[in-house]
């Protein structure tokens, strides 16, 4: 099982000393973050899209090709990319750009976004969230496996021989996950094309996560992918952590008590008892934690929010650390002992492992397309010579 970390990239004021960090100094710590995340041996840093205050992430695929640089291990996502208001040709391009810049060290997690007021900044209607995904993530996927594309949709301008470039990396697309908290559509969808789906269960009780996935679950099996066992899950969830619990629950509640994703609502204790936000020692992380298995199944990714509501970059890498160091190997050790068979994938795809599948099945794509000639020049691309061009570049204007 894969262990990380997601941000939801909020700019709080920290309650305790009043600092409100501008959104340069935001930025930069997350940058830290997911690089104090890979030096401490967690598997993956995930950020999420926003286009609107308080949050700071609006641009994804700039700051992961940046760690994909800084970075040398960690697996670097999304959580979330939407779906439904980015165009899914830009998708292809930059996830494509993206993975071949991180030699296959990423993957992306698809959303529909909650924000109502960003739908129409992007042209879009939100009742038309669920059809957007559909149709966007169809397209999404014959950018990324077919060469040339010839399409007309709902919801966008038709493609006419359109190629998206660069191809992905030896062939292979990204693998993509699904996220999703409340849709059973969306969950259709990730079981539909045998890819992964993701429960962000930070607002939800076990037994409505528990329902989303067992559906899941059965679709993935359904339509031919394999087992229900071997469909690829994953949660989210998040921590407040110190060595001693009280100290954990004295430290943290001035944060909740403020913070955009839970404050002002019900108390600590409460939310603490009825989602899986966990504020206490390690060991108490650990036991929560390690039983989630019991309820869902065997699943591959456990992300943990732990920047947010205004807390400190120090405080943030301290909880890195704690998770790194005194969580996740026993976490580790639980998961792999409950796992039903060695059939089950132990985590989600790598790209080596999906190069290496789409060989076998002989549906490796090209990494590469090239040599043709263009439609409105009557060029090649290594024909660039500009004496050669003059003469034909005006043939689509009729001169």
């Amino acid at each position: 099982m894969q262990f990380g970390i997601f941000s939801v990239s909020d700019v709080t004021t920290d309650p305790v000393t009043g600092h409100t960090p501008d959104d340069t100094e935001r930025v930069r710590s997350m940058l830290t973050i997911a690089k104090h995340a890979d030096e401490a041996g967690l598997d993956v840093f995930a950020t999420g899209e926003h286009h609107n205050p308080p949050f700071v992430a609006s641009s994804p695929t700039t700051m992961l090709g940046y760690l994909a640089g800084v970075t040398k291990n960690i697996t670097l996502s999304t959580a979330t990319t939407l779906i439904t208001t980015n165009d899914p040709v830009r998708l292809a391009e930059e996830y494509a750009m993206l993975q071949v810049i991180s030699e296959g060290r990423m993957d992306l997690m698809m959303g529909r976004g909650n924000t109502g007021p960003v739908y129409p900044w992007f042209g879009k209607d939100i009742r038309q969230g669920i059809p957007l995904a559909i149709e966007n993530y169809a397209l999404l996927r014959r950018l990324w496996t077919e060469d040339v594309v010839d399409w007309q949709g709902k919801f966008r301008t038709p493609l006419q021989g359109f190629t998206s470039t660069p191809r992905p990396l030896d062939g292979v697309p990204p693998f993509v996950w699904h996220g999703s908290i409340r849709s059973p559509e969306i969950a259709e969808q990730a079981a539909y094309y045998g890819d992964g789906f993701l429960h962000n269960n930070i607002f939800w009780p076990m037994s409505h996560t528990k329902q989303m996935i067992a559906f899941y679950r059965q679709r993935f099996e359904h339509y031919g992918h394999g087992r229900a066992d071997q469909a690829i899950v994953g949660l989210g969830g998040q921590v407040f952590v110190r060595k001693n619990s009280q100290d954990a629950i004295d430290e943290f509640r001035p944060y909740f008590d403020v913070a955009p994703v839970y404050g002002h609502g019900p108390s600590m204790e409460d939310f603490t008892r009825e989602t899986p936000l966990t504020v206490g020692s390690p060991q108490q992380v650990i036991d929560r934690y390690g039983a989630f298995v019991d309820e869902v199944g065997y699943y591959q990714r456990q992300l943990f929010l732990v920047d947010h509501a205004g807390l400190p970059l120090k405080t943030v890498l301290e909880q890195i650390d704690l998770l790194a160091q005194d969580i996740v190997p026993e976490l580790r050790r639980i998961a792999e002992a409950k796992r039903p068979a060695d059939d089950v994938p132990l985590n989600p795809p790598t790209h080596a492992e999906r190069v290496a599948a789409a060989l076998a099945a002989g549906e490796l794509g090209a990494g590469h397309v090239g040599g043709t000639e263009d439609r409105w020049t009557g060029l090649r691309a290594e024909e660039g010579d500009p004496q050669h061009l003059e003469p034909t570049a005006g043939r689509a204007f009729g001169l």
